[in-house]
């Protein structure tokens, strides 16, 4: 199939647990995309596709499968090396898809995939632009400013900050006073998680996004 470089976008976190695959999830919806977990670290219960596949009830050949699932709920490279696996990161492509591309990352952009490469460092060779996720509440600062000055360093290219949970005037206003970065918009929290709901929550949250390039479904 046609490569979809350049036709995406990466979606990673400040940390693990602020709200990416729920982001991932909305943005796929919006994008009319194909969705891909490049690696998943935890498989006992549901995992990040089949929970993106549940919340935007979009056909099984929209998700690519991951290029490594692994067992313990761990950082990926602890997690490979409980299993005897190495995350070869050299060979790891973009899969290819003729819509736009929405990757979800794990845990947040320094965390190892093998003894070499950090996660940061697949996101800069692949080139797609990245929405960080961020938490609206206490901590949000410190990790979101470090979090942009680590892709800023290597010159990976930043939509914008989408904040997660109850809102926090005073955070976002923090945040968007020290970055470049914008902050597109913050998406509280949702009372159902499925197709509608946020389609409803992007328009609401997310009323740039138009503007981002992508043509909206």
């Amino acid at each position: 199939m046609k490569s979809n470089a350049g036709r995406g976008l990466y979606v990673a976190g400040t940390d693990t647990g602020v709200g990416k695959t729920v982001l991932a999830a909305m943005l796929t919806l919006a994008l009319d995309a194909c969705y891909w977990k490049p690696v998943q670290s935890g498989l006992e219960g549901e995992t990040d596709t089949m929970a993106v596949r549940r919340m935007t009830g979009l056909p099984a050949e929209r998700f690519k499968p991951e290029a490594y699932r692994l067992t313990a709920p761990m950082s990926p490279d602890q997690s490979a090396e409980r299993e005897g696996v190495r995350i070869d990161c050299e060979h790891m492509e973009l899969p290819g898809c003729e819509r736009p591309l929405v990757v979800e990352g794990a845990g947040g952009v320094m965390v190892p995939m093998n003894r070499e490469t950090l996660q940061i460092d697949l996101i800069r060779r692949w080139g797609l632009p990245v929405v960080l996720a961020a938490r609206t509440g206490l901590g949000t600062l410190n990790h979101t400013l470090l979090t942009i000055e680590a892709l800023g360093s290597r010159g990976i290219p930043v939509l914008g900050i989408v904040m997660i949970g109850e809102p926090h005037r005073e955070n976002t206003a923090t945040l968007a006073g020290w970055m470049r970065v914008p902050v597109l918009g913050t998406v509280p929290p949702l009372a159902s998680l499925d197709a509608g709901s946020l389609m409803d929550a992007c328009r609401t949250a997310l009323p740039s996004f138009n503007q981002w390039g992508f043509e909206q479904r």
